[in-house]
């Protein structure tokens, strides 16, 4: 069975991955699922979340709840079907380690999701739901943009022509080559 094509939106929370993902599934031919991190992150009991039982379980809990999202991911792509990814993917983090290693042998694009930092926090304020400066401490330990395949801002193009530009690599697998490069210089 062929693999399904992965889209990992990366970015930082209100960076408009979300937006983003229902546009694309509105977009595409084809059917995309819609896997986001944040209702892997909501299944976690609150308990742990506020480390009710110290930060290393709080971690150590988190961690697993990562793994079996990365998983899921991989899961879905070994069935045939294709998904769109939400995720804040950082540099250093287990987690994302993980993924690069899971996913480097899969169809996956990798999109970097972007918008000035005076939109992250004008849209975090309004939003009313997110820690205020959550989005700038996540811009510090990020994949750098070049490390995507693409990158798409949301703040200087409507949320169609994002979508538009994702659709338009698809066309271009050969191009779509970050999780194998990244794996490779975690490999040497």
């Amino acid at each position: 069975m062929e693999k399904g094509g992965i889209i990992i939106l990366n970015g930082t929370s209100s960076a408009g991955k979300t937006t983003l993902a229902t546009v694309l599934q509105e977009r595409l031919e084809e059917p995309y699922f819609y896997i986001a991190f944040d209702s892997i992150r909501g299944m976690i009991p609150d308990k742990y979340r506020r480390g009710d039982f110290g930060v290393e379980t709080a971690w150590e809990v988190f961690f697993d709840a990562a793994s079996w999202f990365n998983r899921s991911v991989t899961l879905f792509s070994d069935m045939g079907y294709h998904t769109i990814v939400e995720h804040t993917l950082e540099q250093q983090h287990k987690s994302s380690k993980e993924f690069v290693e899971l996913l480097h042998d899969y169809p996956a694009l990798f999109v970097h999701v972007t918008c000035p930092l005076e939109e992250l926090r004008r849209r975090e304020k309004d939003r009313g739901d997110r820690q205020p400066g959550l989005a700038e401490k996540m811009l510090e330990n990020l994949y750098p943009q070049d490390t995507h395949d693409i990158t798409v801002d949301t703040h200087n193009n409507t949320s169609e022509e994002c979508a538009d530009k994702i659709i338009e690599m698809l066309s271009y697998p050969e191009k779509c080559t970050t999780f194998k490069t990244l794996w490779g210089h975690r490999a040497k």
